[in-house]
């Protein structure tokens, strides 16, 4: 039974990108090795991730910790890809992470849910397929989003979610995370009305989800996470007081 949700839990914005420029810096970012999920118990596969803009804009890790924006940065192989760049720019906001997510030919994403990662929570998911097939499933609270290559998507993953495909292509989105802004509630509320985002309540996915981002960093031994590790924990102290 679907849960209590907000009336809009998924956008199509009312424009696309070129699929073959997009393929093309695809083949561009081929050269460098995609990174196992940092969240096994969603999808426990290798070459499924890309960070092209990450925490001090490193390679080994694509971690996308919300609030954490001054602290994105570009990776050098964003910067080899120039209509990635300008796709990324024409969401007039701020960026944090931005990645590429492969789902290889009959692999699953578990359904899952994430957390503060609604159009409510002053962030935004945005899809947008270069490589795709009649044959992926994604599936939003029971609902199948048929998104097809160079369209883009909002999607609200506080709600379940997970993706199966069962092409014989992998599935390849770029995947940009974005912050609320003027210029996105002009988009957003021309496309469905404002009072149909609202906050889902949170329970005991907020702690896990936290959990699960400290020990990536954790994970990666790198000074530089230490202050996110500890506000992390600050605030898992403060939801189990």
């Amino acid at each position: 039974m679907k849960q209590n949700v907000p009336e809009t839990g998924y956008l199509l914005f009312p424009f696309t990108f070129d699929v073959a420029a997009l393929q093309t810096d695809l083949q561009t970012c081929m050269k460098f090795p995609f990174l196992q999920n940092y969240v096994p118990a969603n999808y426990a596969g290798k070459n499924y991730i890309l960070p092209l803009r990450s925490i001090d804009g490193t390679l080994d890790t694509a971690v996308a910790a919300p609030n954490q924006a001054s602290r994105f940065k570009d990776t050098v192989i964003l910067e080899e890809c120039l209509y990635f760049q300008e796709v990324i720019h024409a969401f007039q906001c701020e960026k944090e992470a931005v990645r590429l997510m492969n789902l290889p030919a009959g692999k699953i994403v578990n359904t899952h849910v994430d957390f503060n990662g609604g159009y409510e929570d002053g962030v935004f998911r945005v899809h947008i397929p270069i490589i795709t097939n009649e044959h992926v499933f994604f599936i939003l609270n029971e609902e199948r989003l048929q998104m097809r290559s160079g369209e883009a998507w909002y999607t609200n993953i506080n709600l379940p979610h997970g993706v199966e495909n069962n092409g014989t292509t992998n599935r390849i989105h770029l995947v940009i995370d974005c912050i609320r802004n003027d210029w996105s509630d002009e988009l957003f509320f021309s496309l469905a009305p404002k009072e149909s985002f609202f906050p889902i309540a949170q329970d005991e996915d907020a702690p896990e989800t936290l959990l699960r981002m400290i020990e990536e960093f954790r994970h990666h031994q790198n000074p530089a996470f230490d202050v996110i590790i500890a506000e992390f924990e600050e605030k898992l102290k403060n939801i189990e007081n």
